[in-house]
């Protein structure tokens, strides 16, 4: 009889165990990307031996990010990247940040980092680290700012383009 208590137990906690996995998994991060498209108007140069002004900004909330990370994940990294859409010259560095938290109503979560520009590459660069204490962090309406540096009367006159990449993992 006692046997059959305990093999109860051991089904009973197992139970358990499998719930808790799967409700890990049902509860990954997540990330939701808004805002508009940014389309950087450069004014014509009208007199001989000028250049442009080299650096341009984005509204301060062109890009709203949306992000969730369960406490079971504790700390999650959103990193950014940007691939040429078809063209892009290597002399345009295009610079993002992140100007506000956004909105959340976790008390004890928070976002780090990525309050100053940084220069986006073809590979990943960590922009900001969201931390879930005690609850479900999960974040609304993250604004980040674009910049836009390098233009020259130099560059070859064309159409440049590029999509800007974010994802959300693990550290």
């Amino acid at each position: 009889m006692n046997f059959l208590k305990k093999g109860k137990h051991a089904i009973s906690s197992l139970c358990v165990f499998l719930l808790i996995i799967l409700t890990g998994s049902a509860h990954a991060q997540s990330l939701t990307v808004g805002g508009s498209n940014w389309t950087v108007s450069i004014p014509p140069i009208t007199e001989a031996g000028t250049n442009y002004a080299g650096t341009y900004e984005s509204a301060t909330n062109q890009i709203l990010l949306a992000a969730s990370v369960p406490l079971l994940l504790g700390t999650a990294k959103v990193t950014v990247r940007y691939i040429p859409d078809p063209t892009w010259n290597n002399s345009l560095v295009l610079n993002i940040r992140r100007t506000g938290n956004g909105t959340t109503v976790c008390v004890l979560c928070s976002i780090t980092g990525g309050t100053t520009y940084q220069a986006i590459t073809q590979a990943d660069l960590e922009l900001f680290r969201i931390t879930a204490v005690l609850a479900l962090a999960s974040y609304s309406n993250i604004p980040l700012q674009l910049e836009l540096t390098g233009v020259s009367v130099t560059i070859p006159a064309a159409t440049y383009n590029a999509r800007i990449v974010f994802t959300i993992g693990p550290i």
